[in-house]
């Protein structure tokens, strides 16, 4: 079940969006901080938790995974215990590392799909926000914005962020599902500018040696 999370979340809010103009502007003025910060870096590498919680089912399951972002270009590495999703923009590699298999899909590049890549400017479109206030834990200070699709036959019906208030950048992603789902990405460390090679948005079958190549292009 865990090799489907990620794909989940990406289920999730790989939906079309419409502007809307009515926002809080406290959190429209976070947001836009926000923005500005993450756009200032050419690459992100960040280490996170990745967890599925539904109370109604008991159940509950962790991921540890790695997050490499190159956001100008859309490319981004995610590598998982048991999965790697990889993109160079254009097309995009799912590797099933215990089925030894490679899913090879083109990129949606149209504003009706939401990637890795944009997991920190998830909140951009399609949203109204509203900031609910503030929150500690230990020396740090969250900011803390819910967000709600303005379309609402989506399939989650609110995605609570929490923001460092020093470092303006997100610190969780909370994703409430309209099954009682709830999916949460929290990020353990940040790091900005780090050098990435372009090969890690590539997937080289060469290098994995008995992998079926499954080409949905």
């Amino acid at each position: 079940m865990m090799k489907k999370i990620l794909l989940s979340l990406l289920v999730l809010t790989g939906v079309s969006y419409t502007i809307y103009a009515q926002t809080d502007e406290k959190a429209k003025v976070i947001l836009a901080e926000v923005s500005k910060k993450y756009r200032s870096y050419t690459t992100v590498k960040t280490d996170f938790t990745f967890t599925l919680d539904n109370k109604q089912s008991k159940v509950k399951e962790t991921q540890q995974g790695t997050l490499y972002v190159k956001a100008s270009a859309n490319k981004y590495k995610v590598t998982m215990t048991d999965q790697d999703v990889i993109s160079d923009g254009k097309s995009q590699w799912t590797y099933l590392k215990k089925d030894k298999e490679v899913q090879v899909s083109n990129v949606d590049n149209s504003s009706e799909s939401l990637n890795p890549a944009q997991i920190f400017t998830i909140y951009e479109k399609g949203f109204k926000y509203l900031y609910t206030g503030e929150t500690k834990a230990g020396a740090k200070t969250y900011q803390m914005i819910d967000l709600s699709p303005t379309d609402t036959n989506k399939s989650f019906f609110k995605i609570r962020l929490s923001i460092d208030k020093v470092a303006k950048r997100i610190a969780s992603v909370l994703i409430f599902d309209k099954n009682g789902n709830r999916y949460t990405y929290t990020i353990k460390t940040f790091v900005p500018n780090v050098k990435v090679p372009e090969t890690t948005f590539t997937f080289d079958a060469k290098k994995y040696p008995g992998v079926e190549v499954v080409d949905l292009r």
